[in-house]
């Protein structure tokens, strides 16, 4: 019980300090600006806006514009040649790819001081719940982490990988000893032989947690029972008690994780982007996750309906607003400046600072002014499932603006692990739902605009194979909730899916 002890008294000091952080929030964003800004005033960058005149967040604004990757790429691309101090002294130690919108892939700069806020963020993760809890045991026993690849590859002279392959190089030593999967499994490009390996290789441990993004997980989940024929992953793992995930909304997968492990199971819900560690959840009881506001980011905001106006206003923390949808606006001690992450937040508590995430800004449905966002279609799915006994695997939303007769409506392809009795009954749930949370909606609706949406169910096993034909299986990668054209709606209407 040594390692499990450990954490019982790490917990009662880390927790009591990270509480004292958000006491004094605003002060140390305050004084992570000015440290950051001080850091590069040397570099390209800072001497291109003038870094070294800088005095007051004002200025700061005044100097640096809202960019998004694009407006980086050319940096991104001198660092790749091998060129120092360009957005932050020195070299960074990796990019971290991530899917791009126009430019492709993105490589996002990663510094050890960058690292070195992420392994304790993800620390404080798991301290937090033992601190609240007092369970601790988890430590004692094996901990997977569904993740992708950590081989290394480059990106000029920089070495290059995913988020999850970068952390796994830098596992700390007092959690080494009991991670799993090994390298070489880990190292498995095809995830589905990935998840079968992982499976074999886990099958007879004492697993204490286990982490993923939830649709892999349960792949996984669902390879061990057909692997041992039992009907539950508790009857697996009987030491199983902590589910950590990040990535997704958990909700609408949280009924199909907790049936295949057989008993409502404590999660840790974390917020990792390859742009920085931003949150993590500090409570059992409390809704929302806790914002890192002492891990070497500065965080500005725009509300989400003025984020596409010429008059959006940028605040920091100090002047957020409870239940306002944000977009995330980052500043990072690996050089990134005013970036546009393109995630929306809202604040739930302002003591401490709890955060949601509730969806993408480019991420919406607006094709007649409607605005619907993730988080509307992730509540009006719960109701839906919840009234009607149902389960969803997966599900994706995209509107039908010309059909082939009849009016516009929004349309639902579904994959269900347990189709409704009544499916009008779940329609109609979904869309009283999306009425109640979204009065453009509603009006579109009651105006005689929109018909009603259409339910698509889809066949078992779509969406894992639909990523797996854009070679986007596994890993970080998942399925848009939302789309506002029909790129993927096109595809998911092929008849194999359906």
């Amino acid at each position: 019980m040594f390692k499990s002890t450990i954490a019982k008294i790490a917990a009662s000091i880390i927790a009591p300090a990270v509480y004292r952080e958000h006491r004094n929030a605003v002060a140390i964003q305050q004084k992570i600006l000015h440290r950051l800004i001080h850091q590069t005033a040397k570099t390209v960058f800072g001497k291109e806006n003038n870094f070294n005149q800088i005095k007051t967040y004002d200025d700061y604004k005044a100097a640096v514009k809202v960019r998004d990757y694009e407006a980086l790429h050319n940096y991104i691309e001198r660092i790749a040649g091998g060129e120092e101090n360009v957005l932050w002294p020195g070299k960074p130690l990796y990019f971290c790819k991530s899917s791009g919108t126009t430019s492709g892939t993105k490589y996002i700069p990663v510094t050890a001081l960058q690292i070195n806020e992420m392994i304790k963020a993800a620390r404080n993760s798991l301290i937090m719940y033992v601190a609240e809890t007092g369970n601790a045991g988890f430590f004692e026993n094996k901990m997977i982490f569904l993740q992708g690849s950590p081989e290394m590859h480059k990106h000029g002279v920089i070495p290059s990988g995913r988020l999850s392959g970068i952390a796994y190089n830098h596992v700390p030593f007092y959690a080494k000893a009991n991670r799993m999967p090994n390298y070489e499994t880990n190292c498995i490009d095809n995830w589905e032989e990935k998840v079968e390996a992982i499976a074999h290789e886990t099958i007879k441990e004492k697993m204490g947690l286990i982490s993923g993004i939830p649709p892999w997980t349960v792949m996984y989940f669902e390879k061990l029972l057909e692997l041992t024929g039992k009907q539950h992953v508790k009857d697996i793992f009987q030491d199983f008690k902590v589910f950590a995930y990040g990535g997704v909304n958990y909700e609408p997968y949280r009924t199909r994780v907790e049936s295949l492990i057989g008993f409502k199971i404590d999660s840790i819900e974390t917020y990792p982007a390859s742009e920085g560690f931003i949150a993590y959840q500090d409570s059992q009881k409390e809704k929302g996750l806790l914002l890192n506001v002492n891990g070497g980011i500065f965080y500005e905001f725009i509300k989400a309906d003025e984020y596409f106006t010429d008059n959006r206003k940028r605040i920091s923390l100090q002047d957020v607003e409870l239940d306002t949808n944000y977009a995330l606006i980052l500043s990072t001690n690996a050089g990134l400046w005013a970036y546009d992450l393109g995630d929306t937040v809202k604040f739930v508590s302002k003591n401490p600072y709890r955060i949601l995430v509730t969806g993408r800004v480019k991420h919406f449905i607006s094709a007649f002014g409607e605005h619907v966002i993730g988080e509307e279609v992730d509540l009006a799915m719960m109701n839906a499932m919840s009234s009607n006994h149902a389960g969803v695997t997966e599900f994706t939303v995209a509107p039908q603006i010309t059909p082939e007769s009849g009016l516009p409506y929004h349309e639902w392809f579904v994959e269900f692990s347990k189709a409704p009795l009544n499916m009008d009954s779940f329609a109609e749930m979904i869309d009283q739902t999306l009425q109640q949370k979204n009065p453009y909606y509603s009006d579109l609706r009651q105006g005689g605009i929109l018909q009603r949406l259409k339910i698509r169910p889809v066949k078992q096993g779509t969406f894992i194979e639909y990523m797996k034909s854009k070679g986007k299986l596994g890993g970080q990668n998942k399925v848009p909730r939302l789309t506002n054209d029909r790129k993927i709606a096109d595809e998911l209407s092929k008849p194999q899916y359906n």
